[in-house]
Order: structure tokens, then C-alpha cells, then sequence
């Protein structure tokens, strides 16, 4: 099974289980694809059917040159043989064995057991526990011996479903950190399941949003953010700056808005007959004007007034969320050094512009109502 270079993985598979419908392609390279919406989208379901240990319906499953599932081949390799790691989210180590025993469990009768076992346990920076058993250790050190255990096969896929959602912001952190440079090491794909945007922000370089048993929207993690292709990615990845507004004029111009009581202005759309739209505004686009300067033409649009409800500080960005003056809240996000000279203390009143060439207008899906 083993082929040389990083492996490839193509998935194209439909499965159904009573009224839910599972639809998925994607393609995964040496690089880690997220696999992200809600629960029930079919996340973890894809995940089993790529590892073996759920048979679609029909499709294919390709790792490089190697077909490991061919409905119409009837071909069907059991899991053990399809090279494939997976990190549960429950971890499903062995409570009897000692993190050692576990994470040597696949490497039976392998001439250099002990040898590899140990490695791949310093790897994961968990070498100095190995006569521990599970239930002495931590959450995050139980999360290691569990990756470790997933490469004790030397996978040519790794699949992790949801490993971090137990733990602690710093430690995640930390482990989002060691899971990169795993994946740069080892040189393969890694399929990761989660719902939370910022494991996706920290560990993906592709997505994958799923809705319903389908892929709707797949692309670079920050693209897909930036550049929703319709409402309901948009909702599905919890984006900010997203709003419903009455069509007053559209024009090979731009359009004019309503939104709630404020006027404001957007690039041509291809709608037509369009009487409401849904626009989204990303927080880098929304900017703070400084009160009496002139106005240069990137900003003279959309210009508003709010008050601000938070002004919290990160290791590089800070964000403002304003409540305008039709009540919608909406967030800035800028960099730490902009806008040095202003307080921007909650409860001030600070003057914005909804840059006019950031407002995208989304698609809206019929299923949507």
C-alpha cells in the first residue's frame, strides 16, 4: 500500500442512513483540510467511511495511487490496511495498558517495537510517561500518547476528530502549535474535524464547510472567512458584519441600501429584481475616522455613528465592537499600532466608514426561506 512521495487523498462518496444524505468530494495534499460546521453535518461520519470502519454507498476513496474503496469495483480494503491514522475524540486508549503498552498496541510483532514506540512518544513530548496509565494522565498529555498511538502505523493519512475540544485555551494553543510541525515533518494530509473557527484558523490550510451532508464551500481557511460564497457558509462559520437590506436603486454603478434606517452604498450586483440582499462587511474593512480630518475617497462611503460596547487587545490585532445608530452591532478589526491616538474607551462615540468596496453581497439559498 505504501507509495512514495506524500500521499493524496480524493474522496467523492455518497452514503445514506435513514432521512440524512451524505454527499462529500474533496481532495486533500501533504496539508491539513478542516472539516468544519455543525453537529449532525456529517463531519465524523466522513471521517469513518475514509478510515474503513463505515461503507458508503457508493463513490471512491483514492490515497495516491491506491483505490482502498470502489463501489462499483467492489473494492473494499479493510481499515487495517489502508495506512490511515485516526485520533478520536473521546481518545479510545486503552484504560488497562500503560501509555508505552498503547501507543506499541498496533506495532505487535514488529522487530523494532521498542525502538519506534519510544520515538514517536518523544516526538509527541510524552516519553517521560510511559509507564502511566491513562486515567493518571491529563487531558493534553492523553491527546499526545492518542497521536502517537494514530502513527504507530505510520499512516499515510491522519484523521483527528475534534482532539482538542476538551482542553483548555492554552493548551490547545500549544497543541495547535505541535500538530503544524507534525504535519510539516511527516509530509501528509490531515483531515481535521471541528466547529470551532479558531482551531480551523490555528491548524488548517484548506476547509471544507459541511452543511447537511454536503461540502458547500472549500478554499484556504482565510479566503473561505474573507469570501463566503453564500449566506449560509457565512452563517455556518459565525462571521460578523452580516446583514439584510432593501434595495432602493440598482445601477452598473453600485447599489443603494437600506439597511434599517441607514443609507449606505455597495459595488454592482448581478441579482436582478433583487428587493432584499445579504451583505457582509469583514471587520478589516470596517473603518474608524478620525474626528475633523478629511475624508480620502477610500472611506468618504458609508460613513456612520456608533457607540462603543468593547475594545479588547490581541498578541497583534485589536477589535472595536460598535452598536450603530439603527441598533445593529457590527466589529472593526485593525492592527495594534493603527490608531494609536485615540481612546477608543467603551461608551465613546466614534464615527466609522463601511468601506464601499468591502460590502459583498452573498447569495441567498432558496432552502434558507
Amino acid at each position: 500500500m505504501k507509495t512514495p512521495g506524500p500521499t493524496r487523498l480524493e474522496v467523492d462518496i455518497e452514503h445514506r442512513r435513514g432521512d440524512f444524505q451524505l454527499r462529500v468530494k474533496l481532495e486533500a495534499a501533504a496539508e491539513t483540510v478542516v472539516l468544519f460546521g455543525p453537529s449532525g453535518s456529517g463531519k465524523t461520519s466522513t471521517l469513518n467511511i475514509v478510515a474503513g470502519l463505515l461503507k458508503p454507498d457508493a463513490g471512491s476513496i483514492r490515497l495516491s495511487d491506491d483505490v482502498v474503496f470502489d463501489s462499483s469495483s467492489r473494492i473494499d480494503v479493510p481499515t487495517r490496511r489502508r495506512g490511515v491514522g485516526y485520533v478520536f475524540q473521546s481518545y479510545a486508549l486503552f484504560p488497562h495498558l500503560t501509555a508505552e503498552e498503547n501507543v506499541s498496541f498496533s506495532l505487535r510483532g514488529h522487530p523494532e517495537r521498542l525502538r519506534l514506540t519510544r520515538e514517536l512518544m518523544e516526538r509527541t513530548h510524552v516519553g517521560h510517561l510511559s509507564s502511566r496509565y491513562p486515567g493518571e494522565l491529563s487531558g493534553g498529555q492523553q491527546q499526545r500518547v492518542a497521536i502517537a498511538r494514530a502513527l504507530a502505523v505510520q499512516p499515510r493519512l491522519l484523521l483527528l476528530d475534534e482532539p482538542f475540544a476538551a482542553l483548555d485555551m492554552g493548551l490547545r494553543e500549544r497543541l495547535h502549535t505541535e500538530l503544524r510541525t507534525l504535519q510539516r515533518d511527516l509530509n501528509f494530509p490531515v483531515l481535521y474535524v471541528t466547529h470551532n473557527l479558531a482551531d480551523a484558523f490555528a491548524v488548517g490550510d484548506r476547509i471544507a464547510v459541511m452543511q447537511e451532508g454536503a461540502v458547500i464551500q472549500t478554499g484556504p481557511v482565510d479566503e473561505v472567512f474573507r469570501h463566503p460564497a453564500d449566506q449560509q457558509v457565512a452563517e455556518i462559520m459565525g462571521i460578523r458584519n452580516l446583514f439584510r437590506a432593501d434595495v432602493l436603486e440598482s445601477t452598473a454603478a453600485g447599489l443603494r441600501l437600506n439597511w434599517d434606517g441607514l443609507e449606505v452604498e455597495a459595488p454592482p450586483h448581478a441579482g436582478e429584481g433583487d428587493s432584499t440582499v445579504t451583505v457582509y462587511l469583514h471587520p478589516d474593512d470596517l473603518k474608524i475616522l478620525y474626528p475633523g480630518e478629511p475624508l480620502s475617497e477610500a472611506v468618504s462611503h458609508n460613513v456612520v455613528e456608533g457607540r462603543i460596547l468593547s475594545h479588547q487587545r490581541g498578541p497583534d490585532f485589536q477589535s472595536l465592537r460598535v452598536r450603530l445608530t439603527n441598533d445593529h452591532v457590527v466589529e472593526s478589526r485593525f492592527p495594534n499600532h493603527a490608531y494609536a491616538e485615540l481612546s477608543l474607551d467603551p461608551g465613546e462615540k466614534v464615527q466609522l466608514s463601511l468601506r464601499r468596496e468591502g460590502l459583498r453581497i452573498l447569495e441567498r439559498r432558496s432552502d434558507l426561506g
